[in-house]
């Protein structure tokens, strides 16, 4: 076997790896940390794969003839290792929180979503200062919606947004002003937990939400996009 061959595979393997570790996570075959570490494993496969072909592409014998495949191996190698560091840098740049509420001193609580969370590793709970705090410094703009609209026409559009959105809805009691749904993340099949809140505020209203993981210690910024998009929506 050619030695330059060699470098292409190890770029193809790692690209197969960072390729299954979400679906595969997301049909159930492995749990999110066997995800994980295939895309930690993607990564390093990824460098070596590149690295190794870089010296071989700097050898004249050895890039004699072979420059399209060692070529498709530093390319392939590169990209495949740059989607799990830059989903590292992402993740170290933003708070390591999994819970974001428009309203941090009275979050939204889950009511029928209770049960359905019963079983997940983070708890329905809201940890108050401990992650409001944090939430404060890394995502400042969100905030409570207060919007001219009365508290029935704003159920309306929120409920409207969050199936716009492509949200799962559990719940929706527009008596109490709550629609309560469940996201799951493209990639990995992620479950993150959304309840909505709306208030009647004089004439208006006040609309807040509150989008939680299920698992994993830090969302990657997921729920604050999420609660921004929604925002945005409504707003």
């Amino acid at each position: 076997m050619k030695i330059s061959k060699i470098a292409f595979y190890i770029a193809v393997v790692a690209a197969l790896l960072l390729f299954v570790a979400g679906p595969g996570t997301r049909l159930g075959m492995w749990d999110f940390s066997m995800g994980f570490m295939l895309m930690r494993w993607a990564l390093f496969a990824g460098l070596a794969a590149a690295a190794f072909a870089l010296v071989l592409l700097v050898i004249p014998k050895t890039r004699a003839g072979n420059v399209t495949m060692l070529a498709a191996a530093l390319l392939v190698g590169l990209g495949t290792a740059w989607v799990p560091w830059n989903g590292y840098q992402t993740a170290t740049s933003l708070p390591f929180i999994h819970d974001i509420t428009t309203d941090t001193v009275d979050p939204p609580l889950f009511v029928t979503m209770l049960p359905i969370r019963a079983d997940a590793p983070n708890p329905p709970e809201y940890l108050g200062e401990e992650i409001a705090k944090q939430q404060r410094e890394g995502y400042p703009d969100i905030e409570t919606l207060v919007l001219d609209t009365p508290a029935d026409e704003t159920f309306r559009k929120a409920l409207e947004a969050a199936e716009d959105m492509g949200l799962e809805i559990v719940a929706a009691e527009p008596m109490e002003g709550r629609i309560e749904a469940t996201a799951t993340t493209l990639w990995f099949g992620f479950k993150d937990d959304v309840v909505i809140r709306i208030t009647t505020d004089g004439a208006g209203s006040r609309l807040d939400i509150r989008s939680k993981s299920r698992v994993g210690g830090s969302d990657v910024g997921a729920n604050a996009a999420r609660i921004r998009r929604f925002i945005s929506e409504i707003g």
